[in-house]
């Protein structure tokens, strides 16, 4: 790339050539008079790159996190000062739990306004308050237009290497309208570490020793080489696999090794198959509180298992765990460098990979449930759309279905397939389906959403209509309460409700005055022909699921959950 000085153009128009540069071609945000420079410097460069004009900042910024899921690659996100970005600090929070690669751009006050508390004025170098608990990987405020290109080029190195994770950079109006000859920089790559050699051996003697080892799969960066890597890794030593929370695509779930997904509502038998692990192997993991059970599965910090955790960011091994062997290694190198370790040609542990995946197969069987059985909806949904059809969804009871009954093919076959949150946002699935339904038309989206949590960034489907999404359906199962809270009450406080209760529109009729089509569905044959037509239409759909609010979970009603509280009080 050419990186001599270029014609002077407006530092605005130069942050648009760089995102170019860096292999961007679409933008979310919400426009706002902070950036105007920028918004032009869409225009000018119309064709190589585009602004997706979203409803909301929260919606913009969900948006953004699922393009730097699908991606690998930061997801790109406008907002403008003070109610934007306090609007987009939900999905840069959500990018931060989830290391999801992300940048955010905060139009700024002017320069000579600094300090004043003038119109909309934040610190957002305090607002996102960059460190291990803050919203951010790193912060910064532009002062200088020809080192623009200089601070772009960083944050996106900053949000790809290491655990991948969200920058945040504030960009002062009056430097976008500032003229500068600064040359755009190469594309940035990420310098990902390999595991050294010593600590491979170490952790091969470590598998030999063992007698229930188990894996557990997941994170950021991998990619279809790395979920290959890690299949013929399992299969040479005849591992069982299990995801982490919400990273259930990265091991193909009808693979025979596969033993299922380790975070809420856990299968009681792969808890317990994990609990009486004598070698965990986490790779990519971060071990937070879901993929643990509340660090119960793993007690922390000493586990009782031996513990051998590959993770690309420093900061992360020794956080919270003491393990045997830590090696600092992204994803996909590790997959690759653990896939070479030979294997020896008898396993004492065979039967028991086999009786993993047994488990989660029969995990898999659902008693009936009447009138709309949603273990049936999920299924139905496998059953008529392409294997590569990306599921999304935000938080809530509603989720548990997704998640114990799709069944993901794996990174190496399809790419991303899962867009969800570990950071438990609610309003998180549309956006997220929307933006992938733009980022790739090509490709059924699913969204599957609570009442309470679709609501939370409905309009969103405005967005969609707008920007001409296809093949996009929104699947919202009402019971008219958040029914996780409600949950919790009920076991807490049975029989005390309060706050938990929701007035709820008809949910196909809101979809219709948004472009879309619209269906109710109450009871389980229903939903079949339903998603039929849904299909054949070529407009995007919502199906309104009616779900009686007795039906908390999938393994639980409201009853039982209300009557083990009273005997507990």
């Amino acid at each position: 790339m050419n990186t001599a000085p270029m014609t002077p153009r407006p530092a605005g128009h130069a942050l648009v050539e760089a995102l170019v540069a860096q292999g961007v071609d679409t933008c979310f945000g919400v426009p706002g008079e902070s950036y105007l420079a920028v918004l032009d410097g869409m225009h000018e460069h119309r064709g190589r790159i585009r602004f997706i004009a979203c409803r909301q900042e929260g919606g913009a910024a969900f948006m953004a996190e699922a393009q730097g899921k699908l991606s690998g690659r930061p997801g790109i996100c406008f907002v403008t000062r003070g109610p934007g970005a306090t609007n987009a600090a939900i999905g840069v929070h959500t990018a931060f739990q989830d290391s999801t690669p992300l940048i955010l751009f905060v139009g700024q006050v002017a320069s000579d306004q600094r300090d004043r508390e003038a119109f909309q004025e934040i610190d957002y170098r305090q607002m996102f308050g960059p460190g291990t608990l803050g919203l951010a990987k790193w912060v910064a405020e532009v002062q200088h237009a020809d080192r623009l290109p200089e601070y772009v080029a960083r944050a996106f190195h900053t949000a790809m290497q290491g655990r991948p994770g969200p920058v945040v950079l504030a960009l002062p109006e009056d430097m976008l309208t500032t003229l500068t000859a600064a040359p755009v920089l190469p594309r940035a790559e990420p310098a990902r570490a390999w595991p050294a050699p010593g600590g491979l051996r170490e952790l091969r003697t470590m598998l030999l020793a063992a007698e229930r080892p188990l894996v557990i799969a997941g994170g950021p960066g991998w990619d279809a080489e790395a979920a290959a890597a890690l299949q013929r890794f399992a299969e040479n030593w005849q591992l069982p696999v299990a995801c982490g929370f919400r990273f259930q695509d990265t091991f193909d779930n009808r693979h025979p090794l596969y033993a299922g997904d380790v975070g809420i509502a856990i299968n009681p038998r792969l808890a317990a198959r994990i609990r009486d692990a004598d070698l965990i192997i986490a790779l990519g993991v971060r071990l937070g509180e879901m993929t643990t059970g509340g660090y119960t599965l793993l007690q922390a910090p000493r586990p009782a298992q031996k513990l051998v955790h590959i993770h690309a960011g420093a900061e992360e091994l020794g956080r919270v765990y003491a393990a045997d062997l830590m090696l600092q290694a992204a994803a996909a190198p590790a997959a690759k460098a653990l896939e070479a370790l030979a294997a020896p040609t008898t396993l004492p542990w065979q039967s028991q990979a086999e009786a993993a995946h047994a488990d989660y197969e029969a995990n898999l069987v659902a008693p009936a449930v009447a009138p709309l059985d949603m273990a049936v909806v999920v299924k139905t949904l496998q059953r008529l759309l392409p294997a590569d059809t990306v599921y999304t969804n935000g938080a809530g009871n509603y989720s548990g279905w997704l998640h114990r009954y799709c069944r993901y093919t794996g990174l190496q076959h399809h790419g991303r397939t899962q867009l969800a949150p570990t950071s438990g946002a609610m309003g998180y699935g549309l956006p997220a389906a929307v933006g992938a339904a733009l980022l790739q038309p090509g490709r059924w989206i699913v969204n599957i959403a609570g009442d309470g949590d679709f609501l939370m960034n409905g309009q969103e489907l405005a967005t969609a209509t707008g920007y001409g999404a296809k093949n996009l359906i929104s699947i919202v199962v009402d019971n008219g309460s958040y029914g996780t809270i409600r949950m919790h009450q009920e076991r807490e406080y049975p029989g005390r409700v309060s706050g938990s209760e929701l007035f709820n529109p008809d949910f196909a009729a809101l979809a219709l005055a948004y472009g879309w089509r619209g269906e109710r569905v109450d009871e389980t044959a229903a939903f079949e022909p339903a998603l039929a037509r849904a299909i054949a239409a070529g407009v995007p759909t919502l199906l309104h699921l009616k779900l009686d609010p007795e039906v908390s979970t999938t393994r639980s009603t409201l009853s039982a959950i209300r009557a083990a509280g009273t005997k507990k009080a």
